[in-house]
């Protein structure tokens, strides 16, 4: 199975948006499990959209559905994708400031089980948070919608 994760609204290149940024060249990628420094396909914070594509693989159990991969985090039960928000150098260095957890086990079960089934979990999120700044924290439906669908 492949889980696309699709990105609108991002907050901009600064972080806070206006007035004094502390953060400035904000970018976002998907970060590797055990590997922080390790990052999918980092976007910048000002761009329209982004997508990342996560291959995965599915085990189904008595407690459900359990998704593995090199970019899935936590234990069975409580798995999830991290979104790393940074700033990146004039040397390329990505510098990690905040996280957005995309919580797996929040996804309903039919949505998670079609997925399984046709081999493709689609999130779709908006980057920015209440306050105008990178979306941070745990982040489960309705603020990420999932759906099972076919194709990359």
């Amino acid at each position: 199975m492949r889980i696309r994760i699709d990105a609108v609204d991002l907050p901009g290149l600064t972080c806070p948006p206006g007035g004094e940024a502390v953060y400035r060249n904000v970018h976002v990628a998907v970060q590797r499990r055990n590997r922080p420094a390790e990052l999918l396909d980092p976007q910048r914070g000002d761009a329209t959209d982004a997508t990342w594509i996560l291959e995965c693989t599915t085990v189904a159990s008595a407690a459900g559905i359990d998704v593995k991969g090199p970019y899935v985090q936590g234990r069975p039960g409580e798995r999830f994708v991290y979104l790393s928000w940074g700033t990146v150098d004039d040397a390329g260095t990505f510098t990690m400031f905040r996280r957005a957890k995309l919580m797996l086990g929040a996804v309903p079960e039919p949505v998670l089980s079609a997925a399984a089934g046709c081999g493709l979990l689609v999130g779709r999120i908006g980057l920015t948070d209440a306050c105008g700044e990178p979306l941070c924290a745990r982040v489960v439906p309705p603020r990420i919608m999932w759906s099972a669908e076919s194709g990359v």
